[in-house]
């Protein structure tokens, strides 16, 4: 009993300190509002949560009552003894209590209020300035949000309307008109001022970024007078056409005789007799060499069949002098009537010869290289082949269409001269940037040309260019609305295409390092129309699927889209340095006369002077080049829109198992290699490709991670070397008609003319080690993937 009476006595002094602090409080005037019970109240009500939350265990000792504080804090003794005072003593929990439970026991006695008039005012204008300030915020927000619009975002990924809105801006009197406004502007000896009209051209369209890059390259050009072919027993001089030689002024300065060359061919006069090699194969070689010793003769080559370069190449090592090259009527287009026209080759396999490698930039070292080749070599007609053969004239109009050959009996000999001269020029290449909303450090680079040598080629480089600059206008038409690709498209106008790809080769070495990491993919417009029967799409295979899908997706003329015909085979243009040096997935749509399988491969080496009416007459109304601009625009707005790059991993394992079935030189080990790189493939589709594609599942680190494993599928199948004409990239083949590695090709026959197998055993490691390194690549991503989800866990 006698503690519970001190229990009680100690409660009742602890609840009268309490009464007078709350008392002095009130009368030192801290807040005018203090003075009101009910506003008091109405304050203490808000902190009933904070009550609760102090009346937690652990607290007690944390926790003073405001009010004491308060008062405390005006005290001039430092020395006063701050007795903590528990949760349940604050007045504020009280009163909430008192409300809620009228039983609740304390000496606190709320006064009633002194004026309800004046607390309603008071509330009232509490009120109306909270209301106030937030009108004011507002308005505020509303026109800062006005004065600073956030950032365009991206469109959603493959959506159809964007595409659809984007393509339909392309039209075909709109490509015709860019196109005869190009045939129109007056050239002259370089390409110079009409990079200029171009840039001025994609700078209207609303293209901001449109740069001029210039390099100063060696170029190898006609001579002064015609290159001539004499025969020797009876005096007769021709050119290259087939024309007999003649001293007037105006024959020996015409274009179509003066462009009858081979770039970067060797210079001077070689007189020898002429071998039938036909279209110089491994067996062709061997046949001749049988029957005659070859050493600085001059060779009589079919074009066809394989790349030039590499023709060239097997008869500069078995010891030809020189070589003539023609095309036979039997393997040409029935439609063309190319059968007595010469025309021009380049020897060059890409870039600037006297810069190998490296950019002719200022200050770099220029090398000693004028000829590329220790053969005189001369493209010549149809016509002064027959000639040369000696085949009737009767005969030869008679059966257009039998295979030229030199007979056995009776030996030609012949006087080749060869003239043409090598001189430092400036070519110019325009290069338009349209900056990408999400990931401007990756490129999707289209690429087209302007370089054309007096007419050589046709009227390619302005189909080329009109495609690419149709396509730009309606890209930017959507830019106007507020549109932007998630990645960087560079719109790219190349010069010196028809002497090696000079333009394209400079520009890329000279930004290797740069491309090597942000290049997604290329696109080819090098000669969309070259015929009007056949759609010709070539893809590498990681785009096969793409391409296929495009053409189904948006085909004008249903009769001229007969099946998904996407191959990987080499083509022609500036995208070999992008296939060959840096590893990019290319692909490219063109129109073409008939179908591949019907004509030798590697005919369209041979750049014959074409009327500048051909194109129109092939493709009077230009439905073609707007088929192909829209094919083109739809592959390139998946690649540069989707979150996941469009490319298939499986189709590429799938062509590498396809390259070694039936091939004699199939050893287990690269079956085996081949094998493993299918299933990791195969893993890599299905556990990482198909789940990014689910926008559920699609974190923005994830997709980064997956679009740069995606983006080096193919860099791992680059040979360190391959041989001339040939594609370092063995994914692409050498024709339809092929199947197999054209380098495991290339090494079989070498083996057949040198009865040694030391090539094959080396090509077959390379290919070997190609395929394990892509399998090692592809395992790669896989594990970072992983990693990265048991990190997260």
């Amino acid at each position: 009993m006698h503690s519970d009476g001190s229990l009680l006595l100690l409660l009742s002094d602890k609840k009268m300190a309490y009464h007078k602090v709350n008392a002095d409080q009130r009368a030192q005037g801290h807040s005018p509002y203090l003075d009101n019970d009910e506003l008091q109240a109405t304050a203490l009500d808000l902190e009933w949560d904070m009550e609760k939350e102090l009346e937690e265990p652990g607290f007690d000792h944390f926790r003073l009552d405001s009010a004491a504080q308060h008062h405390l804090g005006n005290s001039q003794s430092p020395d006063l003894d701050l007795e903590p005072i528990q949760p349940s003593s604050s007045p504020k929990g009280r009163f909430q209590r008192l409300q809620e439970d009228p039983d609740y026991i304390s000496h606190y006695t709320r006064q009633a209020p002194k004026s309800n008039r004046c607390s309603f005012f008071r509330i009232l204008k509490v009120f109306c300035t909270a209301l106030i300030l937030f009108i004011f915020g507002v308005v505020i927000g509303y026109y800062a949000r006005k004065k600073c619009p956030s950032p365009p975002t991206s469109q959603e990924p493959n959506n159809p309307q964007i595409y659809h809105e984007i393509l339909k801006e392309i039209k075909a009197e709109n490509i015709q008109r860019i196109y005869r406004d190009l045939l129109e502007f007056p050239r002259g000896d370089d390409d110079a001022d009409l990079a200029v009209k171009i840039q001025g051209q994609w700078r209207s369209q609303g293209l901001e970024d449109v740069r001029l890059v210039n390099y100063s390259v060696l170029l190898d050009l006609p001579g002064p007078a015609s290159n001539t072919v004499t025969l020797q027993s009876s005096g007769e001089c021709f050119y290259p056409s087939g024309q007999q030689c003649s001293t007037d002024p105006k024959t020996l300065h015409s274009p179509d005789l003066l462009y009858s060359y081979a770039a970067y061919s060797a210079k001077g006069t070689l007189e020898a007799e002429l071998v039938d090699v036909q279209y110089g194969t491994m067996e062709d070689l061997i046949r001749v060499q049988a029957i005659t010793n070859v050493t600085k003769k001059i060779a009589l080559l079919k074009l066809g069949q394989s790349p030039l370069l590499y023709k060239l190449s097997l008869l500069e090592g078995a010891g030809f002098g020189g070589v003539l090259v023609y095309t036979d009527p039997c393997d040409l287009p029935k439609t063309a009537d190319l059968a007595d026209k010469a025309f021009m080759v380049s020897l060059n396999s890409g870039g600037d010869p006297s810069t190998p490698g490296y950019a002719s930039i200022d200050g770099s070292y220029r090398q000693n290289r004028l000829n590329l080749t220790t053969l005189l070599v001369q493209p010549i007609s149809a016509l002064l082949a027959r000639k040369l053969v000696s085949i009737p004239e009767d005969t030869a109009q008679r059966d257009r269409c039998t295979p030229l050959h030199l007979p056995a009996a009776g030996k030609k000999t012949i006087s080749l001269t060869i003239q043409s001269v090598t001189t430092f020029k400036t070519i110019s290449n325009v290069i338009g940037y349209l900056k990408g909303a999400v990931f401007p450090d990756r490129y999707v680079i289209i690429g087209s040309h302007h370089s054309s040598l007096q007419g050589y080629g046709g009227q390619g480089w302005a189909s080329s260019t009109a495609v690419t600059t149709a396509l730009l206008q309606a890209l930017m038409a959507e830019v106007r609305r507020g549109w932007r690709p998630d990645r960087t498209l560079l719109f790219c106008s190349w010069g010196g295409t028809a002497l090696g790809n000079v333009g394209s080769y400079e520009w890329a070495e000279d930004l290797s390092s740069v491309l090597q990491r942000n290049v997604v993919a290329y696109i080819s417009l090098h000669n969309p129309v070259t015929g009007n029967s056949t759609l010709r799409p070539v893809a590498s295979p990681s785009l096969q699927q793409l391409a296929a899908e495009s053409q189904s997706f948006n085909c004008v003329e249903k009769a001229r889209c007969p099946g998904y015909n996407v191959s990987s085979v080499q083509i022609q243009g500036d995208a070999d340095y992008f296939i060959n040096h840096l590893g990019v997935p290319a692909t490219q749509f063109s129109y073409e006369d008939i179908k591949a399988s019907e004509n030798p491969s590697f005919l369209s080496e041979a750049l014959f002077p074409v009327p500048a009416t051909k194109t129109e007459e092939l493709d009077p109304s230009f439905s073609l080049h707007e088929t192909i601009a829209k094919l083109t625009g739809q592959v390139t707005l998946q690649i540069a829109t989707a979150p996941v790059l469009p490319f298939n991993a499986l189709d590429i394992a799938l062509e590498v198992q396809n390259s070694l079935k039936g091939d004699e030189a199939g050893v287990p080990q690269l079956l085996a290699v081949a094998s493993r790189l299918r299933d990791t493939a195969e893993l890599f589709q299905s556990d990482e490709m198909r789940p990014a594609n689910d926008p559920q599942e699609r974190a923005p680190v994830r997709v980064r991670m997956l679009n740069d494993v995606l983006q080096g599928l193919e860099k791992s199948f680059l040979l360190q070397q391959a041989p001339p004409g040939l594609y370092r990239n063995i994914l692409y083949r050498l024709d339809d008609r092929t199947s197999q590695f054209s380098v495991l090709l290339e090494a079989l026959e070498h083996c057949k003319l040198h009865q040694s197998n030391e090539t094959v055993q080396a090509v077959l490691s390379e290919v070997l080690n190609s395929i394990n390194s892509a399998q090692v690549y592809f395992k790669a991503g896989l594990d970072v993937f992983e990693t990265a989800l048991a990190g997260k866990k």
